[in-house]
């Protein structure tokens, strides 16, 4: 949480940059970002290649971001794909994790020699025979589940037994078939692995990390030479609220080098997958209080332009995320008066759509600013279309200043989303 609330509000006032915002606008801390990343290369030796991944936040100025500072881009989609590309990003900087490839996706991503991982035997064959065809030259390799177990998030655990993704480890015979698929064939050069993200360990991170490394010793024994890759996938956790504790890279590549010291050693090309902990912290929000509405003499609901298009997860399964608010007055200012107990409401036309309930905090007004804290990723780029609600404007904090990243999404931008025609 190390985004500069307290300097981000009234630096926006004084520019003008909220006078014809509908209620809502969404910053990003570019210095908390740059530091963020330089953090992560600091953290980890020199042969550990770094990938965002596009789907924490796909906005061009983000990927941008990224790019800028030396980090390629991990893309789950055809449209994160073009993302990356139209951000710059060179081919073989960007790895391709889609669950559900089709032909014809693989047939570019093979085509533009981007690192691939394959998910199941039956988009092995798709691989297979196109390689054979087109001798592509792309970094291709398995997504392994290691089938470590699930962190405290379900929904958020990729190695479950029962997971959706990869090539089950702990299948002795889908072991031996994966072994038998890199001995046959050469141009399956490396392996990945992703445990999940909020809510994982890591000790279930290194875990992952242990049997790939004992996947790769079983694979180069038995074909006589080297896996050149190994993806470790994202997985890192961060802070949403202030008893919120999550490790560091530097714990991370600690614990790695006690766990799975071959792979840190740099005779392999490690890569990971950093999402959540790379944007997450360098976001706020902030939406107008539209209406209060008084539920009683201690309690009263504060309306607020941003909901459950925003704020998905936290709406839809709060006992699994949380965030934390702060209230400002219409000039930016903190406001510290006494506490008293707020719950707050979002714009949809549904019953179920709010942030949280009770806050303590003091009473809000309309014309008040509420301040989402940490909402960098996982926010915008889940954003919902229920009732056609035109995304914020996204804008850059600097120290010496503020700059529009993205505008507003006007009603007559969503009137031609629902209309585009073919």
């Amino acid at each position: 949480m190390s985004c500069d609330y307290r300097q981000i509000l009234p630096a926006a006032v004084r520019a003008g940059c909220l006078d014809d915002q509908p209620g809502l606008a969404g910053f990003v801390d570019i210095n908390s970002l740059s530091s963020t990343i330089a953090s992560l290369h600091k953290a980890f030796p020199a042969h550990f290649v770094h990938t965002f991944a596009a789907k924490a936040n796909t906005m061009s100025s983000a990927l941008a971001q990224v790019k800028a500072h030396g980090m390629g881009c991990e893309v789950a989609s055809p449209g994160e794909l073009e993302q990356a590309i139209r951000a710059g990003f060179e081919p073989d900087s960007i790895v391709y994790d889609e669950p559900a490839k089709t032909q014809q996706s693989l047939e570019r991503v093979l085509g533009l020699g981007i690192s691939l991982n394959i998910d199941n035997f039956q988009e092995f064959e798709r691989v297979r025979s196109l390689v054979q065809v087109k001798r592509g030259e792309s970094r291709i390799g398995f997504r392994i589940n290691p089938q470590v177990g699930a962190g405290k998030i379900s929904a958020m655990s990729t190695a479950t037994a029962t997971s959706k993704f990869g090539f089950a480890l702990e299948d002795e015979g889908q072991r031996r078939a994966i072994v038998d698929c890199y001995r046959d064939n050469g141009w399956l050069t490396s392996l990945h692995t992703h445990v999940g993200s909020q809510g994982c360990s890591l000790e279930l991170l290194c875990d992952a990390a242990t049997r790939i490394q004992a996947l790769k010793t079983e694979i180069e024994t038995e074909t006589g030479r080297s896996v050149s890759i190994v993806d470790m996938g994202g997985g890192l956790p961060t802070a949403y609220v202030a008893t919120d504790q999550p490790p560091t890279f530097e714990q991370y590549v600690q614990l790695l080098g006690q766990r799975a010291p071959e792979l840190i050693q740099g005779q392999v090309r490690l890569m990971t997958e950093f999402g959540r902990a790379i944007q997450a912290g360098c976001g706020i929000a902030f939406s107008r209080v539209e209406y209060v509405r008084e539920i009683d003499e201690h309690h009263c609901m504060a309306v607020i332009h941003l909901g459950a298009d925003f704020l998905l997860r936290p709406v839809y399964r709060s006992e699994d995320w949380q965030h934390e608010y702060l209230l400002f007055d219409a000039t930016g200012q903190l406001k510290t008066a006494a506490a008293t107990e707020v719950t707050i409401a979002g714009p949809l036309c549904f019953a179920g759509d709010i942030l949280d309930r009770k806050l303590s905090m003091p009473r809000p007004e309309p014309g008040d600013w509420i301040a989402i804290r940490d909402v960098g990723g996982y926010t915008l780029g889940m954003w919902s279309r229920h009732c056609s609600r035109g995304m914020p404007a996204v804008v850059g904090y600097q120290a010496e200043g503020v700059r529009l990243l993205r505008p507003q999404e006007t009603p007559g931008d969503i009137a031609r989303f629902w209309s585009r025609q073919p």
